[in-house]
């Protein structure tokens, strides 16, 4: 009987960038949240490990070498079993967008296939053999309102006031951003650390301090905040990530789906999604 696992869209709320690392990566200061839509990955019972991408932004996915495998194979090592099963993959996320997406396949894989096979991992130990996986995808396990430090694996549970169930708009204008060029455009300067404990108007204090840089190299981001800035009842607009998605909190669902509404009309070639901050 066929299983499946959401695999929710992630948000940088605030990403400050103190420092890159001998080991090429950068030291993060970031709250991380997810909301209530994203891709989804399904498992049916198989003889063999295989993939099966499907969705409107599937085009150009690799079913071969994608990160869902490299999560089912690393969690069927840790356990010491054959991985089978037939996976498949909703892709309703743009690629390479600064929102988690393969991050969160991979996570949902892990999580899904926890289950599948019978392991009772918890989800810290889940997260743990998510580290190699990428930066983000140990968040992603959790897939809740997060500190995250380091690279992104140092994690602690956050609660921010009246985040939670708030509307979000997220918005990409269709341009692929690959991560390494935009920490590359990193201009290197340490701006501070990120408030441990802020509420949402604290967070309008913070920063993206890869957007700069992402602006540089895809300057229709720009345009996208610029146009969030303007919407009426946006509390707080800023670019997600690498980019080149941006999201806008509302007060309102009545002003999110006035903002949404007026940005379809405007702008008919940007990817939209309203959706909601989730709990947990």
């Amino acid at each position: 009987m066929r299983q499946s696992e959401a695999a929710p869209a992630k948000l940088n709320l605030a990403l400050h960038v103190r420092r890159r690392r001998p080991d090429g990566y950068h030291e993060l200061e970031t709250l991380f949240a997810f909301v209530a839509d994203g891709d989804v990955v399904a498992v049916d019972e198989g003889e063999a490990l295989s993939l099966t991408i499907e969705g409107p932004m599937a085009d150009g996915l690799s079913a071969t070498d994608n990160l869902v495998l490299s999560a089912a194979r690393r969690l069927a090592t840790s356990a010491s079993i054959a991985p089978r099963a037939r996976l498949t993959l909703t892709k309703n996320l743009p690629v390479a967008s600064g929102i988690g997406g393969g991050s969160a396949d991979a996570a949902a894989a892990l999580r899904l296939l926890n289950h599948f096979w019978g392991l009772d991992y918890s989800l810290g130990r889940l997260a743990e053999l998510a580290e190699p996986l990428g930066a983000d995808v140990p968040a992603c396990v959790y897939s809740r309102t997060m500190w995250g430090g380091g690279k992104g694996e140092t994690l602690v549970p956050a609660d921010v006031a009246g985040l939670n169930d708030m509307p979000v708009l997220l918005v990409n204008p269709m341009v692929p951003l690959a991560t390494g060029p935009v920490f590359a455009a990193w201009d290197g300067v340490d701006r501070g650390p990120l408030d441990s404990r802020p509420a949402i108007d604290d967070l309008v204090r913070a920063r993206n301090d890869l957007q700069s840089g992402a602006i540089s190299l895809c300057p229709p981001i720009a345009d996208v905040l610029t146009a969030l800035a303007a919407c009426g009842g946006a509390l707080l607009s800023r670019m997600s990530g690498s980019g080149a998605t941006c999201f806008a909190l509302f007060e309102s669902e009545a002003a999110l789906r006035l903002a949404h509404d007026d940005l379809a009309a405007r702008e008919p070639g940007w990817w939209l999604l309203p959706t909601r901050v989730k709990i947990a």
